[in-house]
């Protein structure tokens, strides 16, 4: 793509894989076919449209949108645009039910659009959000076998994301140690990333699981990347998402576009996109509840359950609705002038 062609810029300035990097990395090759939009920042793959950050200022001189979804990413679009390096027209998609902080206001307050991805977001947010849920790429998230752990004639019960209290892992570990031993021909895979300041959290879940004598049975994995998250949740027979706390939560619509079948807490957009006939909503913080939820749906029809889950996404959160809304934000955009 020339850099005269252009029109929006999407950074990610993060090393580490999150749902904001998936998001960007998925949105972007679809974008494209229908605007001249070009990646730019750190921890992309190749094959994306991409434009090094140095390279930015250097750009044919105008208008252009740049999309932020992280502080850091406000603030370089403030400066880039506020010592009159760029043309820009900023936008900030929110995923967070919090409210934010005095400097988190100050550069909302700069933006010329902001995106909400669920009500709840929209309502903590200045102005008028445009709501735009999160999508999922059928395409890429399909069903397929798979054997990436390796666990034999095992089924799997998965738990992915960062390992962090607010992630609720210990509930799931707490869970498994009273569920598997009644079934047997289950085993549980806990995968992410675990900080250096969450080492005891992590070493504290493994002494409960080898008291328990279930070290071979609930397994922590390193983090896949992003490329091979759909072999992970297609080697589920079950997804649990036992957070706290969550601006929208894409991993649970990723699982069921895979056709595996969630139970999660009642946190982010959970609600939206698991339901009875293709999982269980239970409520936060209740391990239970969450407990009790589990063990039901070990009995039930998992396979036609994640059928219907995935018939859910196909006809409400697809990515290509996502991108098509996010397009016409930027249109409107660079038409404001």
């Amino acid at each position: 793509m020339s850099s005269d062609d252009i029109k929006v810029i999407a950074p990610n300035l993060n090393r580490r894989l999150s749902g904001v990097t998936a998001t960007v990395i998925s949105l972007v090759p679809l974008q494209a076919k229908r605007i001249g939009i070009t990646a730019t920042g750190v921890a992309l793959p190749e094959g994306l449209p991409f434009t090094p950050l140095w390279k930015l200022p250097f750009l044919k001189r105008r208008l252009r949108v740049w999309h932020a979804r992280r502080n850091n990413e406000m603030l370089l679009g403030i400066l880039l645009r506020s010592l009159g390096l760029m043309r820009l027209r900023l936008v900030f998609t929110s995923s967070s039910p919090r409210k934010r902080g005095g400097l988190t206001r100050w550069m909302t307050s700069k933006m010329d659009a902001i995106v909400a991805t669920t009500p709840v977001n929209a309502e903590v947010m200045p102005g008028d959000p445009v709501v735009i849920p999160h999508g999922v790429n059928t395409d890429i998230f399909t069903p397929a076998a798979s054997d990436v752990y390796a666990t034999g004639d095992q089924k799997l019960i998965g738990c992915f994301g960062r390992v962090r209290q607010m992630k609720g892992t210990h509930h799931f570990v707490d869970a498994m140690c009273t569920l598997l031993p009644g079934n047997p021909n289950f085993t549980a895979i806990i995968m992410g990333r675990i900080t250096p300041d969450n080492t005891a959290y992590g070493e504290d879940m493994k002494q409960s699981i080898k008291a328990a004598g279930l070290e071979d049975r609930i397994l922590f994995k390193d983090e896949l990347p992003v490329t091979e998250m759909p072999r992970a949740y297609n080697a589920l027979s079950l997804y649990v998402a036992p957070s706290l706390l969550e601006g929208f939560g894409l991993t649970p619509l990723e699982a069921l576009s895979c056709t595996v079948p969630v139970v999660a807490t009642d946190v982010g957009a959970f609600r939206d996109f698991v339901t009875q006939d293709c999982g269980e909503i239970v409520p936060k913080d209740d391990p239970a509840a969450l407990t009790t939820a589990i063990g039901a749906m070990l009995h039930r029809d998992l396979s036609a359950m994640g059928q219907a889950g995935r018939a859910r996404v196909k006809a409400e959160f697809g990515l290509e609705r996502e991108a098509d809304a996010l397009v016409t934000v930027y249109r409107q955009l660079l038409s404001d002038i």
